[in-house]
């Protein structure tokens, strides 16, 4: 059809009389009409708009609100893991975490006890912290042996925590204001500290405390046990919050249900044994090497009350505007809270680090189960604050993510692996597999998957083949090279090479 003359003149023009009026002709389009809508070329616009047609009609059941949280937790995954590989390939590890867990998980892989040199040579593990969950990763790790492994595996954990809470999010708020809730906690900045600590065993805590509290929140006592009984292979601390989740059960029940009371005696009798017995057993010492955080000299905590304010304020404020409060949810953080109200370790206060992970599922699923009743508050003030609170929250963690770690992913630079770190890379090259070797953190991501590794000035004795050095506050290579002929009195060094701030040190014999 000739789209101009249907729009200019195709229907019939006014009646001007009765009886023997007559109705014009119809006008004709003018050549400059034609112009100006000349017909779409065949195969131009009447295709393409077909074939979206078709694109939307065949994905139509994906963009389904049952797929939020999946979508949701698929973009996290990807941000999560590209942020950690980009941190991987500048060699910008932080802690010598990844270094310890990538040599318990490198045993577990080849059916070896969790041997970690890093905390001292022929250290057990499971004699430090407590996580036989780790065991999970060795067969992922036998297939790709690399601290990438152990990477990845963090960042689909962190974004799997994020299905149940988007999930009950969206199933008591709605669609919009539960992809909402969903999104600040992806991008809460305890979630993002985490993810930039390299490697924690924390990681498993996250969906295991996250499916729980979702499973109490819809009253599915045999779901909410099996997800938090898990907690007491993660971390020795953890039995305790597995406690709380079946008290909170039996809070939410109003009676003696058998599955939660169960769940409070195992999370407490696994506790006990832990500390007591199974860590110790695995110690060298005998004994629980981080009762020493508790308490200072025996004198009582000296954190002081300002600093804890703080911190609990950041794990209240920007995630749910303090009102998870109404939540009885938020009793879930209070074993977390407390050893930290014990201990005088100023690391447990701080923002950094991946200390305030495991909170973040809590407060985030604690504000889900109160905007419900806050919404139909008899407050006029408490209605309208629960119904714009959800955009304020995600709106809070954007804004805050201008400073954290996600915000690295809009940098160029990013992406980028710098010449010293290729040349850095080179150089350990040169450091021969299975050969013992006494690092300290820049060059351990580089070193653990393939060589015996030993903290600097930690061999006990032993005489590393190998000294992989980072050199700070203007040392020079003589200076590295004198400080590991004094820690090794009997055994002579000499320089392999160097690159940007590394130094290579090879053991040439025994004196």
């Amino acid at each position: 059809m000739d789209t101009a003359a249907a729009t200019a003149g195709g229907g019939p023009g006014p009646i001007l009389g009765e009886g023997g009026a007559t109705v014009p002709p119809p006008r004709t389009a003018g050549p400059a009409a034609t112009t100006a809508t000349a017909p779409i070329p065949p195969g131009d616009r009447g295709p393409l708009r077909r074939a979206a047609q078709r694109l939307r009609t065949r994905t139509a059941p994906l963009r389904a609100p049952r797929w939020d949280p999946y979508w949701t937790a698929g973009f996290f995954f990807l941000c999560f893991a590209l942020l950690s590989v980009s941190r991987f390939r500048g060699m910008s590890s932080s802690s010598w975490d990844l270094g310890i867990f990538e040599q318990a998980i490198r045993g577990y892989a080849h059916f070896q006890a969790p041997i970690v040199d890093l905390k001292g040579p022929g250290t057990n593990i499971l004699g430090d912290h407590f996580s036989p969950v780790l065991v999970v990763l060795a067969p992922f790790y036998r297939l790709f042996p690399s601290p990438l492994t152990l990477l990845i595996a963090q960042a689909a954990l962190f974004a799997l925590s994020a299905i149940p809470v988007t999930r009950a999010a969206a199933r008591y708020l709605g669609r919009l204001p539960g992809l909402a809730v969903g999104l600040a906690y992806g991008t809460s900045w305890g979630v993002q500290k985490a993810v930039d600590f390299d490697f924690h065993e924390i990681a498993f805590a996250l969906p295991l405390i996250a499916f729980a509290l979702e499973a109490v929140l819809r009253g599915r006592w045999t779901a909410a046990v099996c997800w938090a009984a898990p907690l007491v292979l993660v971390k020795e601390d953890l039995g305790v919050t597995a406690a709380t989740i079946g008290a909170l059960a039996l809070l939410r029940t109003r009676r003696a249900s058998p599955l939660p009371i169960a769940l409070v005696a195992f999370g407490l009798t696994a506790t006990a044994l832990t500390l007591g017995l199974l860590i110790p057993a695995f110690n060298g010492s005998g004994s629980y090497d981080y009762w020493s955080k508790f308490g200072a000299d025996g004198q009582g905590a000296t954190i002081p009350l300002g600093t804890a304010v703080r911190t609990t304020l950041w794990v209240l404020l920007p995630t749910t505007g303090l009102l998870a409060l109404r939540s009885p949810l938020l009793l879930v953080a209070l074993p977390t809270l407390g050893w930290r109200f014990l201990s005088h370790e100023p690391h447990y206060w701080g923002i950094d680090w991946h200390y305030n992970a495991v909170l973040m599922p809590v407060v985030f699923l604690a504000l889900v189960d109160a905007l419900p009743r806050a919404r139909v508050s008899a407050r006029p003030w408490l209605r309208s604050y629960a119904h714009h609170l959800p955009a304020a929250v995600l709106a809070a963690a954007l804004a805050l993510s201008t400073t954290l770690p996600l915000a690295r992913l809009t940098e160029p630079a990013t992406y980028r692996v710098p010449a010293s770190v290729t040349a850095a890379e080179r150089l350990l090259e040169r450091i021969p597999d299975n050969a013992t070797v006494e690092s300290d953190i820049r060059p351990l991501s580089r070193l653990t998957q393939r060589t015996r590794v030993f903290w600097t000035g930690d061999t006990d004795g032993l005489a590393p083949d190998y000294v992989a050095v980072q050199l700070r506050d203007d040392r020079t290579p003589r200076q590295a090279l004198a400080d590991a002929m004094a820690r090794h009195a009997k055994s002579t060094y000499v320089i392999v090479g160097g690159a940007a701030d590394l130094l290579v040190l090879r053991r040439t014999s025994v004196r």
